[in-house]
């Protein structure tokens, strides 16, 4: 049975597109932000949703030409690192999330973020 409503949030974001509808500018704002109630900057954001009646997931994945390669590799290495936890918190299944951290790991070593330490 689900627990009632007791409180909604609301979560904007704002996509300003160039006259080829890529984006030039991501902002995002939300009503229970403690730090602020105003629009704020971003370069990208992915987004995805499951949907409750067909199964499937929808996303929706944007970044701007400021984005930069190296910023593009922190933004996929950070998510994937979080989708790990996610799932993990989701599922309690402790060894496919610890096999996603290897290919995070894998990825951060391959993308520069982690830098490998020489063995002594």
């Amino acid at each position: 049975m689900n627990k009632p409503i007791v409180k909604k949030s609301i979560i904007t974001i704002e996509v300003g597109l160039n006259e080829d509808k890529h984006p030039e500018s991501i902002r995002w704002q939300s009503d229970d932000n403690p730090n602020t109630k105003e629009m704020t900057e971003c370069k990208a954001f992915s987004l995805s949703l499951f949907d409750k009646e067909y199964k499937d997931t929808l996303k929706i994945d944007l970044w701007t030409s400021e984005m930069q390669v190296a910023e593009m590799d922190r933004f996929v290495f950070q998510t994937l690192r979080s989708l790990a936890d996610t799932y993990y918190r989701a599922t309690n299944n402790q060894q496919l999330a610890n096999d996603m951290q290897l290919f995070v790991d894998y990825f951060g070593k391959q993308t520069g973020i982690i830098q490998e330490t020489p063995e002594s």
